[in-house]
């Protein structure tokens, strides 16, 4: 069955970097294009990022934009978020997800705080 493992959340002070990954299985990697998204408490999920299928960045949220980059690498199944220029605003659960479909990860935490 899909599979999406995210993995690279944590604690960072504002200003600060990370990356994010998500390891897909139990599907063709390679023929899906993939998504961030994220979630901050009380609020709505929202699309932070998406990567066509063969690695081509097709949109980034304008509050991310020049921030955070979307990549990925089919060799490894894995789709990045690199987050650069974090701010509190930034703090929210990030999920991956296999595009169009209602594929999900369990999340990983980001918490922006000094």
């Amino acid at each position: 069955q899909v599979r999406l493992v995210e993995s690279g959340g944590g604690l960072v002070q504002p200003g600060g970097s990370l990356k994010l990954s998500c390891a897909a299985s139990g599907f063709t990697f390679s023929s899906y294009a993939m998504s961030w998204y994220r979630q901050a408490p009380g609020k709505e999920r929202e699309l932070v990022a998406v990567i066509s299928d063969t690695g081509s960045p097709a949109y980034h949220l304008n509050s991310v934009k020049g921030r955070f980059t979307i990549s990925r690498d089919n060799a490894k199944n894995t789709v990045y978020l690199q987050m650069n220029s974090l701010n509190p605003e930034d703090t929210a659960v990030y999920y991956c997800r296999r595009m169009p479909y209602n594929n999900w990860g369990q999340g990983t935490q980001v918490t922006v705080s000094s």
